[in-house]
């Protein structure tokens, strides 16, 4: 039984006796087929298919009879019946002669025969039925395969794509560096084992400050800044070198065969190209300015893969960025930048494994009162000890500590350490306070209050026993942050200090609004106090300016007993240097050498 679907089908009854066409219709109204089209010729056959060539799914069969007028049943069962063709419509023919009919001998699966005279409405049904369920199977094959072809071509499409992407930014559409690195790998393959290297240079670009424009208008305009930036670079180099974006708004300039002087003036060109570059966002103009980094493979250096290459121009980057941008700059290894990230890596390592199996300890100076001689307190300091026993001192691994991240471990590892020593120390020993030091970023870490709010709690360590120290550049560096936190941990009854002070430009301005208890000269005024009239009147300038703000002033760096009856003279607190005492691991060891017996002979009656 067919569907109603099928039943809706229009079938074509081209058949000039109106006798047969009658009873041919009313069979087929009988059999649910009521949408039936009549044609006296064979060109109104090819005319009413054409009305529906555009849907032709409407379309059931042709019903034709062999001696139709102006018309080649081959011809038709060729264009309508075949299933190579767009449009499917199968034959059903009505012959004469069912046995003699030529047209009924030719095979095939897309069409029957019934001799016009003798078919009977069963056969007519049954062959009918037949042929619309063979164009409907037809027509889900067509779609079945129309359908793979086009998943095959999205697949394509899709595969070259991806191809596309693999070695391009999607973006830019420039080179990813993957590409780039595979480029270069070539030209080292090809001269790999050769006396003759040639000399193939790369620029590294970096878009100064671009962060700018994404936090201030958005990423997409981001995008669209680049884009234009690229296109400029594009039109300046004009097909010279290849070119590679190799992170958000860096890239690389690779000239194979081309020296340094090469380098530099194609350098020069795309700096002064994007330097007179306007990007326009409504009415406000961005200007915009790069740092170029440049790297050759004729180095002191071999190059063996290309991220070295690549690594060398980047580290050139960094030092036109740090000297001023808008520049460019030829790689050396002997640049202060990269020997300083070589120190960098080389401490990470070191520092972190000194945190983990406390390789770490504290050694205690002491700050002497030069008024009567007694030791005030003791500032702890920081030390490293080695695998192998070397003690190192806090100068050479603290700024790379704080360079890489590592710092604020540190902090609280001095502080903690430094309260657990006050409270393991004997009860005849519970007036001895420390002073700690903290890094210049040390303000930054939330964590910091907390630790030492708990670790006083827990120790049961009075807060007056401890002084924090920070230097003057960390204190104006990070003014606002730094003044709320010491206020904070002062209401805890800690107290804090000053250090390196006088080595900044601002010293008076902001000695007037921390809230510090000591001042700490710089020692570079005290070293050489006995033979510089300027530094003795630096020094007692700073001493009064502190005295009449209610802060107490430490000398560091005290050598002499000439330097300490200065001191003496100028109102000078406290005193701290080696003719003290040297930083030891033990308390006692430090007090032993009285105060009396390091002064000149005309002041040790005055002292005594």
């Amino acid at each position: 039984m067919l569907s109603e679907s099928l039943k809706r089908k229009i079938i074509i009854i081209a058949e000039t006796d109106e006798r047969v066409t009658e009873k041919i219709s009313k069979q087929l109204l009988e059999l649910g087929f009521e949408h039936c089209r009549l044609a006296k010729n064979g060109q109104e056959i090819y005319r009413i298919v054409r009305d529906y060539y555009d849907n032709s799914d409407v379309l059931g069969l042709v019903i034709v009879s062999e001696d139709l007028p102006d018309c080649s049943i081959s011809e038709l069962r060729q264009v309508f019946s075949s299933s190579q063709q767009e449009v499917f419509v199968p034959l059903l023919l009505l012959t004469n002669d069912s046995v003699n009919s030529d047209v009924a001998k030719i095979p095939s699966a897309n069409h029957f025969s019934l001799p016009k005279k003798t078919y009977t409405a069963i056969e007519l049904g049954l062959t009918v039925n037949f042929l619309l369920l063979l164009k409907n199977e037809q027509q889900l094959r067509c779609k079945q395969q129309e359908r793979l072809l086009t998943q095959l071509a999205e697949r394509k499409v899709l595969d070259a794509k991806l191809k596309y992407l693999v070695a391009h930014d999607e973006l830019t559409g420039l080179l990813n560096r993957n590409s780039l690195e595979q480029h270069i790998r070539l030209t080292l393959n090809r001269n790999s084992g050769k006396t003759f290297k040639q000399e193939s240079v790369l620029l590294f670009i970096d878009i100064d400050r671009f962060s700018l424009i994404n936090e201030l208008e958005g990423f997409e305009v981001g995008d669209r800044f680049l884009v234009q930036v690229i296109c400029l670079i594009r039109e300046t180099l004009n097909g010279t070198g290849l070119l590679a974006r190799i992170g958000s708004d860096e890239f690389c300039l690779y000239l194979e065969n081309a020296d340094m002087a090469t380098a530099l003036a194609w350098g020069e060109k795309i700096r002064s190209a994007l330097d007179s570059f306007r990007f326009m966002m409504g009415k406000v103009a961005y200007s915009i300015t790069v740092s170029i980094g440049i790297s050759s493979l004729k180095s002191a250096k071999v190059i063996l893969h290309p991220g070295e290459l690549i690594s060398q121009a980047h580290q050139a980057c960094c030092m036109a960025k740090s000297n001023g941008r808008n520049m460019i700059w030829e790689y050396s290894s002997q640049d202060t930048v990269v020997k300083e990230r070589h120190r960098d890596f080389f401490w990470v390592p070191i520092i972190r494994d000194a945190l983990q199996d406390q390789h770490l300890f504290l050694v205690f100076q002491p700050i002497v009162n030069l008024m009567t001689g007694d030791v005030s307190h003791y500032e702890a300091l920081l030390r490293l000890r080695t695998e192998d026993g070397t003690i190192i001192t806090p100068t050479e691994f603290i700024p790379a500590a704080e360079r890489m991240g590592l710092i604020h471990g540190i902090d609280l590892w001095v502080i903690e350490h430094a309260i657990d020593y006050l409270a393991a120390l004997p009860d005849h020993l519970a007036n001895i306070s420390l002073t700690i030091n903290l890094s210049s970023v040390a303000f930054q870490d939330k964590s910091l209050l907390p630790t030492i709010k708990q670790k006083l709690e827990m120790t049961w360590v009075s807060a007056e026993r401890i002084t924090f120290e920070i230097t003057e550049t960390a204190a104006v560096d990070n003014f606002q942050q730094t003044s709320l936190m010491i206020n904070q941990i002062r209401a805890l009854g800690c107290r804090f200090a000053l250090d390196d002070f006088g080595s900044g430009f601002s010293s008076f301005n902001y000695l007037k609004k921390f809230p510090v208890d000591y001042v700490k000269i710089d020692g570079q005024f005290i070293q050489n106090l006995a033979n510089d009239e300027t530094d003795r009147v630096l020094v007692r300038s700073m001493h009064q300016i502190a005295k009449k703000m209610g802060k107490k002033t430490i000398a560091e760096f005290v050598e002499c007993p000439k330097t300490i009856e200065i001191l003496r003279e100028i109102g000078i607190n406290y005193g701290q240097g080696y003719i003290f005492g040297r930083p030891s691991e033990q308390l006692l060891a430090l007090s032993s050498l009285p105060l009396v017996n390091l002064l000149p002979k005309s002041d040790k009656l005055r002292f005594s």
